[in-house]
């Protein structure tokens, strides 16, 4: 097989495990997925908002994943490691599948939309971009975005301080795709200037405030003036 064919079928069997993973365990809060190669094996690292349920009574419901992941998609010695979510609020994946919920209960998608971007601006996120596409009101397809604080739509920015997460709510009506974008409430964008105090300046680059040495001047240059 060529090496190509090699990176697009793992690919396709990481995205196979990630929804599989996110249906198994959509009750404890899906907030991400990480496989990485290890000498022992292969390292599962899952994001989650609630471990309990993951883990299960004696660990049994972890090992029923365990035991799936090795003899369904053909990881190697799989390890599932759960880590909990520090602030679910912050999670655009968890806060996908909340909104998504919503709406399948019955919730309005301007309401859904205009109190999930809430939540998370309230919980200090820097920015948040919700889109919500699908039949909303009726027969046709439509899109609404809902977006407050700094959004970074390409770049470096995008690719290291916007967390991606997507979720389908599923309604009478047919399916509505809902994305969340938010930006971590540390990034620190190009544009961004902050100007320090003299002090404060000295205290980081002593090298640029110091005053250097006047060099002596030698003997023979006093006699000369003097003369």
């Amino acid at each position: 097989m060529a090496s190509e064919r090699k990176f697009v079928a793992e690919n396709v069997r990481r995205v196979l495990l990630k929804e599989y993973l996110m249906k198994e365990v959509s009750r404890a809060g899906f907030g991400g997925l990480s496989v990485q190669r290890t000498p022992m094996g292969t390292s599962v690292i899952l994001t989650i908002e609630r471990p309990g349920l993951v883990i299960g009574r004696k660990g049994q419901t972890i090992k029923n994943l365990t035991s799936v992941i090795e003899d369904r998609f053909g990881f190697e010695n799989p390890q599932i490691n759960v880590q909990e979510v520090e602030n679910a609020n912050l999670n655009a994946q968890i806060m996908a599948e909340k909104l998504a919920f919503s709406l399948e209960r019955g919730w309005h998608f301007r309401r859904a939309g205009h109190s999930t971007v809430r939540r998370i601006m309230d919980n200090g996120a820097r920015g948040c971009h919700i889109i919500v596409a699908g039949k909303l009101t009726g027969q046709r397809h439509r899109t609404e975005k809902f977006k407050e604080g700094y959004i970074k739509f390409c770049g470096e920015p995008k690719a290291e301080f916007i967390q991606h997460g997507y979720a389908v709510a599923k309604l009478k009506m047919g399916v509505i795709g809902v994305t969340v974008e938010i930006m971590d409430e540390h990034a620190k964008l190009p544009a961004d200037i902050r100007i320090m105090s003299k002090t404060e300046a000295a205290s980081r680059f002593p090298d640029l405030f110091s005053v250097p040495a006047e060099e002596p001047v030698p003997a023979d240059t006093e006699i000369q003036e003097a003369e």
